[in-house]
């Protein structure tokens, strides 16, 4: 997470006088992230970001929240009723102010709609010009700070080990001829992750042939599904280094339980099809990363789907491209999506920003994804942090 200097740096060169998040009884996953020591509260509370030389940042609370905000370290201001808290937001706005709310217009960009349209009608009828906080919001809560990379890079080396190890033990149990199901490896997964003192919030998905076609299955003891010979197996797997600074390593590999040359054609098409959609979407990151502008993620999605589409299976696509990695306990971060499908993401790949890259294609008797992390470089730019699969686990 960026300081707050970095972000009304940003306000500035955006031509943007503030940032404006508002938050009502935890309603605001951005405002939570900017102050995690505040407490629960009961009434309206506003933060006020002005752009590097407009000022400091100011909090605006009720007074009897007061005690939920006593370790935040800003600026404080409390209200007494709504009078009150109205006058003090028209003070700080001031008339024409351009403000970056967390809304997204038309609600194009849900994870970035955390404030309802009455709030946004509040600051436009005090004389203010509302904008999308977007951007300004990757800036603030989705950059990784050096040491989130470093913790990143250990997690992704460690999960990597966990993979190789679970296609392993299918490899093992098959060839001695024992049965091994999906929610066995499962397991063995979620042990490989204790050992190695990781976090994962659930998870992993091991799928066998058509359960591979579900983007998220759940392997369990309650449907035992045994993993054999010439089967098809997806496995997604997440964790990261403890606290919530720290990056996800979120990988998704498949395999062949058999020998390279007994795989069928119609898995290796399907698997070639998919290699050739993650490359090109990280090509489209690595190209963008130099153009005037830079990219915005609906481009990178769009990169990865056109390949997928023109190999003609448009019916095996099931949903974005990738999603953001960032700080917080969410797998799925609060930056920049690899989508124009679910939404049309126009958010900018950042410096500092991370996101997984992940097409995919379901069919029903398979499915195949690959997943990849990415990290933005200030200096190099897009850059690949976790293992890279070229072709399929043979089993055999």
């Amino acid at each position: 997470m960026h300081s707050l200097s970095d972000v009304q740096r940003y306000l500035a060169d955006q031509g943007i006088d503030a940032w404006l998040l508002y938050d009502f009884r935890g309603s605001n996953p951005v405002f939570t992230r900017l102050c995690p020591q505040k407490k629960w509260t009961t009434r309206r509370v506003w933060l006020h970001i002005p752009a590097a030389g407009r000022g400091e940042p100011l909090l605006l609370h009720s007074g009897i929240d007061g005690p939920s905000f006593r370790e935040v370290d800003l600026p404080k201001r409390s209200y007494l009723g709504w009078r009150d808290m109205t006058e003090a937001l028209s003070g700080l706005l001031g008339p024409g102010a351009r403000i970056a709310m967390d809304y997204s217009p038309g609600n194009a960009l849900p994870v970035v709609s955390c404030v309802d349209a009455g709030a946004v009608e509040l600051i436009r009828g005090l004389g203010a010009e509302v904008v999308s906080s977007a951007n300004v919001a990757q800036v603030a809560v989705a950059a990784w700070s050096s040491a989130a990379v470093e913790a990143h890079g250990k997690a992704s080396c460690a999960v990597a080990g966990i993979k190789d190890a679970a296609f392993g033990l299918i490899r093992q149990r098959v060839g001695a001829g024992q049965r091994v199901l999906e929610h066995e490896v499962a397991d063995f997964i979620r042990e490989g992750f204790k050992r190695e003192g990781l976090q994962w919030p659930d998870g992993p998905i091991v799928g066998v042939n058509a359960h591979s076609g579900d983007p998220h299955y759940e392997p369990g003891a309650d449907r035992p599904t045994e993993i054999k010979r010439g089967d098809w197996v997806l496995i997604d797997l997440w964790a990261r280094r403890p606290g919530d600074e720290h990056i996800y390593s979120d990988i998704t590999w498949c395999g062949y339980v058999g020998g390279k040359g007994q795989c069928p054609a119609d898995r290796l098409r399907v698997f070639e099809t998919v290699r050739a959609a993650r490359d090109a979407a990280l090509e489209a990151a690595r190209a963008g990363w130099k153009r005037p502008g830079g990219v915005q993620g609906w481009e990178l999605d769009e990169a990865a789907r056109g390949v997928i589409i023109g190999a003609g299976f448009a019916e095996g696509i099931r949903h974005r491209t990738g999603h953001s990695l960032s700080p917080g306990q969410l797998v799925h971060g609060l930056g920049m999506n690899l989508d124009n499908l679910e939404t049309r993401d126009t958010r900018r790949m950042l410096p500092g920003t991370g996101f997984t890259i992940e097409p995919g294609i379901y069919l029903p008797q398979f499915g195949v994804r690959m997943e990849i992390n990415v990290y933005v470089d200030a200096a190099k730019g897009p850059v690949v942090t976790s293992c890279v699969q070229e072709e399929p686990v043979w089993m055999g």
